[in-house]
């Protein structure tokens, strides 16, 4: 696995980034090809919590979670936790069609309402089930994707009530 671990207006020391890639470096076993996944770490600190956002790009799909704690180490296992449950959740979805690697972003913050970042994404075609499976595992409440059978624009999103919505178009 490749790791990249950065900290936001903090440094990261060496005994962290060894904890980190010894505890990730667990996730390999569910990896068909380990050496093509990247590890994206940031930690923040805000406080006194401290907050840790681990992504984890394969060719096949991408996971995200993020943990706020007042202890950086506890922060770092308990991300390891939501990744292993995420993935073992959906492990046998994922492993029944090709999936596609997403690159996201979030596009604006709220108080500024204004687009502060921009993002390029590559759509490849999918159906409901996968693009609803896609955002789950970037734990978002939207995901945008093109439609296997029209190749039309789509968005599956989460409802209040726990349900799935999907807007399509023309």
């Amino acid at each position: 696995m490749n790791f990249t671990i950065r900290g936001e207006k903090m440094e990261v020391t060496d005994s962290i980034k060894e904890y980190v890639v010894d505890k990730l470096s667990k996730l390999e076993k569910y990896f068909d090809e380990p050496a093509k996944v990247n590890v994206k770490v940031l930690f923040k600190v805000r406080g006194r919590e401290q907050k840790a956002e681990v992504t984890v790009s394969s060719m096949s799909y991408d996971l995200r979670r993020e943990v706020s704690h007042s202890d950086m180490y506890a922060a770092i296992d308990l991300v390891l936790d939501k990744l292993e449950r995420q993935i073992r959740k959906y492990k046998t979805k994922l492993m029944s069609k090709e999936r596609v690697e997403i690159v996201y972003e979030e596009y604006f913050e709220e108080e500024l309402q204004e687009v502060v970042k921009r993002k390029n994404v590559f759509l490849k075609p999918m159906d409901e089930e996968e693009a609803i499976v896609q955002m789950e595992l970037l734990g978002h409440t939207f995901f945008v994707y093109k439609d296997i059978k029209s190749e039309n624009i789509c968005v599956v999103y989460k409802r209040y009530d726990d349900t799935y919505g999907v807007i399509e178009t023309n």
